[in-house]
């Protein structure tokens, strides 16, 4: 290992970032890691929508979905509700691209956390697509983990199996992840959107998996053509340095040509091909950008 995260380390400690975990690799090789305490599994959030991404990319290549695939289309039964709307403000017509790259529709996006843990309705997809939109499909960016869960519920209803259950022969167990824990709907569907369970040395397995474009071990895991598609910018967004960066496929776009996988209280998965290195890390920690802060001006500078 060749890269000090001393800096890094006294930075976050100095700003009372509450970081758990970091992981640095470079050229395919270990770098770097520190952790507060050890490495352990732990929730990752919203870095499981860009797993579930890896499902959508798979099912793509078996001619199983494409990106102009429509809720209607494995969902007739929840498409009619909305009598009088456009075709372009129906649910049903919500297409594949439109739910991976968050322009679903919605000014308050459905099934957040909160709205998951009390919602009396166990169909979610019935859910989703009950509710009215507010403005056409590909306008504007809305961050929604609800479009995230119904891309799962796709994905299980084109492939005859959660994407858990889908993910684990083709990316799970090759990358050595063994044993995966990942939430599930009332229904038994992945949740997809958050909910899975590694650990930071895991999640920089990924990391490696997406700068390598797929590639494993002399395997093609992931289409290399999807890889690049889902990890480059999709639609504009708005926010603090690294969310008005661009959102592609489930994965956020940052500075210095960087994209990056990303949860809740700060799980994160960095990947800068043009340094050929991967940052994971993992975090209780609200303040992201001020994490991502501390991996530009402290790692950053020695890759």
């Amino acid at each position: 290992m060749s890269i000090s995260l001393s800096g890094f380390v006294d930075r976050i400690s100095s700003q009372r970032l509450n970081v758990l975990s970091a992981r640095v690799l470079q050229h395919g090789a270990p770098a770097a890691a520190w952790d507060l305490t050890r490495d352990e599994r732990r929730l990752q959030h919203s870095v499981s929508k860009s797993f579930t991404c890896m499902a959508v990319g798979l099912a793509i290549a078996e001619g199983k979905l494409s990106l102009d695939t429509k809720l209607k289309d494995f969902f007739p039964q929840h498409a009619g509700g909305h009598v009088g709307a456009p075709p372009d403000m129906q649910p049903g017509e919500l297409t594949l691209y439109n739910l991976l790259r968050m322009s679903s529709g919605h000014d308050s996006p459905p099934l957040w956390a909160e709205e998951r843990a009390s919602l009396q309705e166990k169909d979610w997809v019935k859910y989703y697509m009950s509710l009215p939109l507010d403005r056409p499909q590909g306008e504007k960016f809305t961050y929604s983990s609800g479009d995230t869960f119904v891309v799962s519920a796709l994905v299980q209803a084109a492939v005859g199996e959660t994407v858990k259950d889908y993910l684990t022969p083709r990316l799970f167990e090759p990358l050595c992840i063994k044993d995966v824990s990942w939430e599930t709907s009332p229904l038994g569907v992945t949740l997809g959107c958050a909910g899975l369970s590694i650990s930071n040395e895991e999640l920089s397995r990924f990391g490696q998996l997406l700068l390598q474009k797929g590639m494993w071990e002399g395997k093609q895991l992931v289409p290399a053509e999807w890889i690049e598609f889902a990890t480059r910018k999709q639609i504009d967004n708005e926010g603090s340095p690294d969310w008005s960066q661009g959102y592609g496929c489930q994965f956020w776009m940052c500075r210095h040509d960087a994209y990056r996988a990303d949860g809740a209280h700060g799980q994160l998965c960095v990947v800068i091909p043009g340094k050929n290195a991967v940052i994971a890390v993992n975090s209780e920690e609200d303040d992201i950008q001020g994490i991502l802060d501390a991996v530009w001006a402290e790692i950053l500078p020695q890759l």
